[in-house]
C-alpha cells in the first residue's frame, strides 16, 4: 500500500509493492489485438513497465511519448505501458500519437495486476486505475529500479528509470 497525492489531495492505493532485486510478479493483461500477454513471455529481454492512470490524460500522454522516443533509439529493450484504458482507446491513442515503440497493455480483464505491483488507487476519484509508477525489470524479470510517483499528475525521473534500463 502506498500513501500518494493527486493535486494534493491524499489517496490510497491497495497490494504491496514489490521490494528491489526480486522476481516481478507476473501479470495477465491484454493488448490492442485483445491478445492475453503475460510478463513470462518476455522473459530475456530488460523491460521498462510504466503504469499510468489513462492514456486520455495530458501528463500520461507525455510519459507514454517520452519512452517511445527512447523506444525508438533503443529497440533492443522492450517499452509497455499499462493503464486501465481498453485496449481499442490504447490502439487510437498510438495511432493518433504516432506511438510504435511500446506495447500498451491494458488491466480491462483483471485487476490483479494493480495489486500485486501495490499501484491499484482504491480511493478517490481515480479509484479503480493504476498510480503513475515506473518498474525496470532485467532479462530474468527481476525488479532493478521502481518510482512510484509520489504525486500522480506529476511525470517521473526519466534519466533514473532509463539509466536502470540501460545498466549492464
Amino acid at each position: 500500500m502506498a500513501q500518494l497525492l493527486l493535486k494534493g489531495k491524499p489517496v490510497t492505493t491497495t497490494g504491496n509493492v514489490p521490494a528491489l532485486h526480486i522476481k516481478a510478479p507476473d501479470f495477465s493483461l491484454v493488448d490492442k489485438d485483445l491478445k492475453t500477454r503475460t510478463l513470462r513471455e518476455f522473459q530475456g529481454k530488460r523491460k521498462l513497465l510504466a503504469t499510468v492512470p489513462s492514456l486520455d490524460t495530458s501528463t500520461c500522454s507525455l510519459m507514454t511519448k517520452h519512452f517511445n522516443e527512447f523506444g525508438k533509439k533503443h529497440p533492443e529493450m522492450l517499452l509497455l505501458t499499462v493503464s486501465a484504458d481498453l485496449p481499442f482507446a490504447q490502439k487510437r491513442f498510438c495511432e493518433t500519437e504516432s506511438v510504435h515503440n511500446i506495447l500498451t497493455l491494458s488491466m480491462m480483464r483483471d485487476k490483479e495486476f494493480g495489486k500485486a505491483y501495490g499501484i491499484l488507487i482504491q480511493d478517490g476519484v481515480l479509484a479503480g486505475l493504476l498510480a503513475r509508477a515506473v518498474f525496470v525489470l532485467d532479462e530474468k524479470d527481476h525488479i532493478l529500479y521502481m518510482e512510484i510517483v509520489p504525486e500522480i499528475t506529476t511525470e517521473p525521473n526519466y534519466h533514473k528509470a532509463l539509466e536502470a534500463l540501460q545498466k549492464h
